[in-house]
C-alpha cells in the first residue's frame, strides 16, 4: 500500500471542508493514482486495452504494450536506485532504439527531465547541453561513443555512465560505464510510486542553434498531451496505424507527433535508421498505414530506384513537416500515392512542436499552406511592433498560443520573455494569411532575402525553379553583394542523366518571377547538406559558398 493512503487524520479531514489551493494541493496528491493525466501512464492505459498487441518493433524483437510497460517500469525503479529525483535530468545519446525508448517513459513515470542529444553534435557540443542541463545520468550508444570519447572530464554533472550495447562492440574506455540492459532488468517490473502532476515538466530539447548558443526548451506534460491529442483528432491517428520511425526519435517531430501519440491510441511503431531504402522495404513489409517525412526525404522516395518494386499501397496517410514542401513535389506526391490522405504539419520545438496542420480535406484546395491552428492552439500574424494583422496577403511574424508551449528556456529569462512577448509565442518565421485565415509560411525571418532593398522570400524562388522536371532539388540562399548587399543564389541538385546551365535556369525564372527575385548566381551541387531529419542546412550552404 502506498504511503499515500495511510489513514487520514482529524486534521486532514478538515481539507474536505473548503476548497482552497492548499486543501486541493492535498487531495491531488492524495489521489493522484486515480485522477491524473501524465506521460507516465500513457503505456499502462494502451497495455490496459491492448496487452498483446505488439507496441513496438525494432529489428528482429517486437515488444506487445504490456511488455512495454513492464520494460519502462524496470526503467523508472532503477533510476530511483540511483537516486533520480523528480525533475532531474537524464540524457541520452542514440539511435532509433528500444533503449532509446524506455528511457524516454521510464524517465517519465518517476518525473525525471528527460533529454535526447543530437546525434550530429560533436565532443564540446555535446558537453555543453549536458552541463548546461545539469544531467546527472548520460546514457551513450556504442555506436556513437566515438563522439563524446574525448570529453567525458568535461561533464563533471554526470554522475552515472550508461552503455547501450546494440552490436557496435565498442568497449567504453573504463569501467565507470554501467551496461544499460543489463542494469535495468533486474529491477522489478511494477510502477513506482511517484507523484506526478500534468504541470510538471518531463522533457528537454536543445534548439539547432542558429543563434550563438542552443537554447533548452523545458516542456510539460501537459504540453505534450494537449499535442498528442491534437495530432490525433487533427491527423486521424486510430488503434489500427501501423507508423513507420525513420526520423531520428532524438528529434520531437517524429517522437511527439508521430510515435507517442501512435503509442496513445493503441497502434504499431516500427523503429529504423534513415535510410530511403530501408524505408521503402519497411512500408512494404510492416504493411505500413502511415508515414512521416519532410519534402527532401519525400523526395528522395519518390527518386528511389526500389520505389516501384515495393508494395506501397497499405500506405493511407502522408505526413510531411519540418520544412516547405514545394508545391510541385506536392503534386508529385499525391500523384503517385492514388487514395492516400496528405497532410501537412507546421511548427517549433517550442510548441512541442506542433502549431498549424494542413488537413487532408484541404490539402488541394489549399495547396502549399500550412493550414489552421492545432486543435487546441490558436495563431495569428504580427507586426514587428508586435501588432495583429488581419488583411489578407500582409506578411507577418506567425505567432501562436495553447498549451503546447514551453515552460521556459532553461537558464535564459531574456530569450523566454522575448519569445512570449505580448501573450503569444514568437516563432521567427514569416507567413501571409488568407481570407479563411489559413497560413502559408514565406520563410524564416534569417532566411529571407534582401537584395537590392527589396525582400525576396527564398521559397518563392524554390518553388519557380521546381516547375523545371530537370530539378530533383534546390535551396535558395543570399550570399554577401557589394552592389546588391545579398545576391539571389540558387544551389540546384539535378535529377539522374540531367544537364542544365545557369543561363537556363535564369531564362526559366525570369520567365515566373519579378526580375529582382531572378537568381544572380546558381550552383550545382551533388547533394545538400542536411540534418537527420531532412532538413537542408542552408547555414552551412551560405558558408560554404561565400
Amino acid at each position: 500500500m502506498s504511503t499515500a493512503w495511510k489513514p487520514l487524520t482529524e486534521e486532514e479531514k478538515k481539507r474536505y471542508q473548503n476548497i482552497n489551493k492548499e486543501n486541493l494541493e492535498f487531495l491531488m496528491n492524495r489521489y493522484n493514482k486515480v485522477n491524473r493525466w501524465v506521460i507516465g501512464d500513457m503505456i499502462r492505459r494502451s497495455a490496459y486495452h491492448y496487452p498483446d498487441k505488439p507496441a513496438l518493433i525494432f529489428k528482429d524483437r517486437t515488444l506487445t504494450y504490456a511488455q512495454l510497460e513492464e520494460e519502462c517500469n524496470r526503467v523508472a525503479n532503477g533510476l530511483l536506485d540511483l537516486g533520480v529525483k523528480k525533475y532531474d535530468r537524464v540524457a541520452i545519446l542514440a539511435h532509433n532504439t528500444i533503449d532509446h525508448v524506455v528511457t524516454w517513459i521510464g524517465c517519465a513515470k518517476i518525473g525525471a527531465i528527460y533529454l535526447a542529444i543530437n546525434y550530429l553534435l560533436r565532443g564540446k557540443d555535446i558537453s555543453y547541453c549536458i552541463n548546461h542541463s545539469e544531467s546527472k545520468v548520460f546514457i551513450v550508444e556504442d555506436a556513437l561513443f566515438d563522439l563524446v570519447k574525448d570529453v567525458l572530464d568535461d561533464m563533471p554533472t554526470v554522475k552515472t555512465w550508461m552503455w547501450s550495447r546494440q552490436g557496435a562492440e565498442k568497449p567504453p574506455v573504463n569501467e565507470t560505464f554501467v551496461d544499460f540492459e543489463p542494469w535495468y532488468k533486474k529491477y522489478p517490473a511494477t510502477e513506482p510510486d511517484t507523484i506526478l502532476h500534468i504541470e510538471d515538466p518531463c522533457q528537454m530539447t536543445y534548439t539547432s542553434g542558429t543563434e550563438a548558443l542552443p537554447k533548452g526548451v523545458i516542456i510539460s506534460n501537459q504540453a505534450l498531451m494537449a499535442q498528442y491529442m491534437g495530432t490525433i483528432v487533427d491527423g486521424q491517428y486510430d488503434e489500427d496505424d501501423i507508423n513507420v520511425n525513420a526520423l531520428p526519435i532524438y528529434h520531437c517531430a517524429q517522437r511527439d507527433v508521430f510515435m507517442n501519440p501512435v503509442f496513445w491510441v493503441g497502434g504499431t511503431n516500427v523503429l529504423i535508421m534513415p535510410d530511403i531504402g530501408q524505408i521503402l522495404k519497411s512500408i512494404a513489409q510492416y504493411k505500413a498505414t502511415m508515414f512521416f517525412a519532410p519534402p527532401t526525404v519525400w523526395i528522395g522516395m519518390l527518386r528511389h530506384p526500389e520505389f516501384a518494386k515495393n508494395d506501397l499501397s497499405s500506405l493511407k496517410k502522408c505526413y510531411y513537416g519540418a520544412s516547405i514542401m514545394p508545391m510541385e513535389i506536392l503534386k508529385e506526391l499525391m500523384e503517385r500515392f492514388p487514395g492516400t490522405r496528405v497532410y501537412n504539419y507546421y511548427g517549433q520545438t517550442e510548441l512541442a512542436p506542433y502549431h498549424t496542420i494542413l488537413k487532408a480535406k484541404d490539402a488541394l484546395t489549399k495547396i502549399g499552406s500550412a493550414g489552421l491552428g492545432g486543435l487546441n492552439m490558436e495563431t495569428r500574424l504580427e507586426d514587428d511592433g508586435y501588432n495583429p494583422i488581419f488583411d489578407p496577403g500582409t506578411p507577418g511574424e506567425i505567432c501562436g498560443k495553447g498549451p503546447h508551449a514551453l515552460i521556459m528556456y532553461f537558464k535564459d529569462p531574456e530569450k523566454t520573455e522575448e519569445a512570449m512577448k505580448g501573450g503569444w509565442f514568437h516563432s521567427g518565421d514569416v507567413g501571409v494569411m488568407d481570407e479563411d485565415r489559413y497560413i502559408t509560411v514565406v520563410d524564416r525571418k534569417k532566411d529571407m532575402i534582401k537584395t537590392g532593398g527589396e525582400n525576396v522570400p527564398t521559397r518563392e524562388v524554390e518553388d519557380a525553379i521546381y516547375l523545371d522536371k530537370r530539378v530533383q532539388e534546390v535551396a535558395v540562399v543570399g550570399l554577401p553583394d557589394p552592389k546588391w548587399v545579398e545576391k539571389v543564389t540558387a544551389v540546384i541538385v539535378l535529377k539522374a542523366g540531367q544537364t542544365m546551365t545557369e543561363e537556363e535556369v535564369v531564362a526559366h525564372c525570369r520567365k515566373e518571377l519579378a526580375a529582382f527575385k531572378c537568381p544572380k548566381k546558381v550552383v550545382f551541387m551533388d547533394a545538400l547538406p542536411k540534418t537527420p531529419t531532412g532538413k537542408i542546412l542552408k547555414r552551412e550552404l551560405r558558408q560554404s559558398l561565400k
